[in-house]
């Protein structure tokens, strides 16, 4: 935990906003340019003792980084087949006392014309708040807006997050599309 806080302050990080009291929440974190962000997430969440559960992609988890991504949160997905995550997500909500799940809403570090739902659906089936999260990387501030339960339009609830963090900075600018 001092470890952590002290590598950000040393890096000249510092966080924008609170950090909410809910013990189950989808944490949405755009823009997602770098693994960077992964890198700085991680450290923010040692910093206030919290375990989040983070998706990511299958290929990720081989020997011995597998091993190293599962015991820092990660949980592998399938990205070319349809295997019921939110169903198994909603499950692991209800199953737990306590779970945080982070979801980069682009799906990847590349360019994207539109963000996945998939926040969304896991949110409002597991009837849990979302909490809008940024990196900026031109004011190094890890920003944590206003939590909400999402409400009966995707879009609009997408568009409150980009809202959100329509004026940061990405580590890699050329690899975000602010649409």
């Amino acid at each position: 935990m001092h470890l952590s806080k002290w590598l950000l302050s040393l890096w000249g990080w510092k966080v924008v906003g609170h950090y909410p009291d809910y013990k189950k929440m989808v944490v949405v974190s755009a823009p997602h340019t770098s693994m960077w962000d992964f890198v700085i997430g991680r450290l923010y969440f040692y910093t206030i003792g919290i375990q989040p559960r983070l998706l990511m992609k299958k290929e990720l988890f081989f020997f011995p980084l597998g091993y190293l991504l599962k015991q820092m949160g990660g949980i592998p997905v399938d990205r070319l087949r349809k295997t019921n995550i939110v169903e198994q997500l909603v499950d692991k909500f209800d199953n737990n006392e306590s779970f945080v799940l982070i979801i980069t809403p682009e799906g990847t570090r590349r360019k994207v014309k539109n963000w996945k739902e998939g926040f969304y659906h896991i949110a409002k089936a597991a009837n849990v708040p979302v909490v809008p999260g940024y990196f900026d990387y031109d004011k190094k501030i890890i920003g944590i807006g206003e939590a909400f339960f999402v409400s009966e339009s995707v879009v609009n609830d997408i568009n409150r997050v980009k809202k959100l963090v329509k004026d940061t900075v990405p580590k890699h600018p050329q690899k975000y599309s602010y649409a």
